[in-house]
């Protein structure tokens, strides 16, 4: 019977259309070549009105020729919000850079070559996406606030930092 159950579930899903794979993942959207999404045609529509505040705490990256991931998803979250209907401008996200990740704020002189974010942390912050840096690790590192990309914000610590944003309605995504 379990059997059984399992097979007509598992008919239900293909016929639906839910069953995807990575080719049908994209980055159409507003930050093109970035923030890849899936359109997914069986989701609730969101009420054209929906406001999002999210904060997304950046500590791993800074390798080497690489955008961090999560400034992709970053921009996926853009793409996925604008491909379903919700403007731009109803979107806030703010980016928590600490740890490993400071690397990837740094110009191109302190980076010690081209930085593979910049191009991509000048369009989200065209988007009035903020881009908040750990100001203690900042100090533990010896990053001066003239080796940052331009709109980079140092701020005290990222631990007050996602207080502070909570405490505007800010979710933490992890």
């Amino acid at each position: 019977m379990t059997k059984w159950l399992a097979v007509i579930s598992t008919a239900l899903v293909v016929s639906q259309g839910a069953i995807a794979g990575p080719e049908d993942f994209h980055s159409d959207g507003l930050i093109k070549g970035y923030g890849r999404f899936a359109d997914v045609p069986a989701a609730k529509p969101l009420p054209a009105d929906t406001r999002f505040k999210v904060a997304m705490d950046v500590v791993d990256g800074g390798v080497t020729g690489e955008v961090n991931s999560i400034f992709k998803i970053a921009a996926g979250f853009l793409n996925l919000q604008h491909a379903n209907g919700i403007s731009p401008e109803n979107v806030d996200i703010a980016l928590v850079v600490h740890g490993d990740a400071h690397r990837d704020l740094l110009n191109n002189a302190a980076y010690g070559g081209v930085n593979p974010n910049a191009e991509l942390l000048e369009i989200l912050q065209e988007y009035n996406v903020q881009v908040l840096y750990c100001g203690q690790n900042a100090v533990m590192r010896n990053v001066a606030a003239k080796d940052l990309l331009p709109g980079v914000e140092m701020t005290h610590s990222a631990t007050t930092t996602h207080v502070l944003l909570q405490q505007q309605g800010y979710s933490l995504r992890p």
